[in-house]
């Protein structure tokens, strides 16, 4: 072993701190971003290495897109002092990091001879996906980590790209990097291992993330979550507007009673908020895609528990929402600026105004009608009543499901087609009652299903698979909330007690 420095060390957080800084200096922002790479400050590091609960002995740990090694150095400062050996492998292919990187490591290394912990290093400077799928496919493969750290970046990867193909062969399907590098080094870890990653939300929901989803919840206990209450509290150096949350996992262990959930202003914040949440409530049994509700106080408890118990499904309902059936670059000739002899009204996104539909919009960007003829006719439906939804909503949108009723008198016409940046709610093909239909409206609407919503989604879209899955009043409550409300003026505090009154 080195001679012991003469000197503490210093702080490795603060080394990392310094590293990453430097590195981002070389890499503007747009290069980060094309990356995918947002490196974490002291602070969320901090946050990461604090999660883990077995602290003592020896430690085989995997930091998987690296970057400056500062999640690698938390966890060391951490755990340094109850340690007998530290075992690091990092992954960084950016020939910009690993100078720094090999920097935050010398750090740790000095700081592991000084707390007398034996250390080992190893440096990967190969595709972490291609690699680890090869190391997984080996017939002799015994999983050689017990803790993992992680800051993946986030990326979509094409269905045809390679990194598809190479997850295919371990029959793991995924289509961003964050959720494979999480997936693999869940497989990379031992039973009773540890694991803990800062990623976005969206995982939480929506059918992109099921295959991922299956594997956390199948292989893993989840025991802790910290979010920010603030969209741009992780990487706000890097202007990052991800809801981002940090979890922390346990291989192998059957899951837990509780999940502990910490909430805090921004990552410096000294007093997070501590919530201990049933399991039930954060994934819950009525849900076959296993959705995770991230719930952080007693309020948000009372809001799963009230809209998570409703009665129905859309099935019990006779109801379907799917999407919108028009892609408008498909079939661009057909397209027409404005209502003409022929052609149907055509609703897209910007139609959707103030709870309302506001057809048709001069001079818009977009048109307001489709011909309607042999080649479009697939993309119709029957004119008549829906409820339809945006599947986008702006970041500063105060609600994120946004219900209008579309109605058969907007225009004088047998079929309708609507965008597929829309989602429609209809009686299994065919137009809504009248009367559920208002009734839908109103529920829709409501601040119980915006905040039940966000619960389980991190992000911007609403898909239809999430439409599905929310629980719904029965026939006669839809109907008698739709019997109560003004349609001339939408009225927030007014929807929301009739839908306080109705269920």
């Amino acid at each position: 072993m080195a001679t012991l420095a003469q000197n503490p060390p210093l702080n490795l957080n603060d080394i990392a701190d310094i590293n990453r800084v430097s590195v981002n200096g070389q890499l503007d922002e747009s290069l980060r971003g094309k990356l995918g790479q947002f490196m974490s400050s002291s602070a969320v590091s901090k946050i990461l290495a604090d999660m883990f609960e077995d602290i003592k002995g020896e430690h085989r740990i995997l930091d998987a897109g690296a970057g400056v090694a500062s999640l690698t150095a938390a966890f060391v400062e951490r755990v340094q002092q109850h340690a007998t050996s530290i075992d690091s492998t990092c992954y960084e292919l950016s020939s910009i990091m690993n100078h720094y990187l090999a920097d935050t490591l010398q750090h740790c290394s000095n700081s592991c001879d000084y707390n007398d912990v034996q250390w080992n290093q190893t440096v990967i400077e190969e595709d972490f996906i291609a690699h680890s799928v090869a190391l997984l496919q080996r017939d002799n493969f015994i999983p050689s980590y017990n803790k993992a750290i992680l800051n993946p970046p986030y990326l979509k990867i094409s269905a045809k790209g390679s990194e598809r193909a190479d997850l295919r062969k371990i029959d793991f399907e995924t289509g961003n990097l964050y959720s494979a590098f999480v997936g693999l080094a869940i497989k990379l870890i031992e039973d009773g291992g540890e694991l803990v990653a800062i990623t976005p939300r969206s995982f939480c929901n929506g059918p992109y993330f099921n295959s991922f989803r299956k594997l956390l919840l199948d292989d893993c206990s989840i025991n802790k979550i910290h979010v920010f209450n603030s969209r741009k509290s992780a990487f706000k150096a890097d202007k990052v507007l991800q809801e981002n949350v940090i979890y922390h996992l346990t291989k192998g262990e059957p899951q837990r009673d509780t999940v502990i959930v910490t909430s805090s202003s921004c990552a410096e914040d000294p007093n997070p908020f501590i919530y201990e949440v049933p399991f039930g409530q954060i994934v819950s049994n009525n849900n076959p895609d296993r959705f995770i509700h991230i719930i952080t106080d007693e309020e948000e408890l009372n809001i799963a528990t009230k809209a998570g118990g409703l009665p129905c499904s859309l099935e019990d309902l006779g109801i379907q929402a799917s999407t919108g059936k028009v892609v408008d670059f498909r079939t661009r000739e057909n397209l027409r600026q404005d209502y003409v002899d022929g052609s149907v009204p055509l609703i897209f996104p910007q139609h959707l105004q103030k709870c309302s539909i506001k057809w048709p919009i001069n001079n818009s960007k977009k048109p307001n009608a489709l011909l309607n003829n042999k080649n479009t006719a697939s993309l119709m439906v029957k004119n008549g009543t829906y409820v339809l939804t945006r599947r986008l909503t702006a970041k500063e949108e105060k609600r994120r499901v946004v219900a209008s009723i579309y109605t058969a008198n907007i225009a004088n016409v047998d079929v309708v087609g609507f965008d597929n940046k829309t989602n429609y709610f209809h009686a299994l093909g065919e137009p809504l009652d009248d009367a559920l239909a208002k009734g839908l409206w109103v529920f829709l609407n409501s601040t119980l299903v915006d905040k039940y919503f966000r619960q389980m989604n991190g992000n911007t879209q609403v898909n239809a698979t999430d439409l599905r899955t929310l629980r719904y009043p029965t026939r006669l409550q839809l109907v008698s909330m739709g019997d109560m409300v003004d349609f001339e003026e939408f009225n927030q505090v007014s929807i929301d007690e009739i839908v306080e009154k109705s269920i």
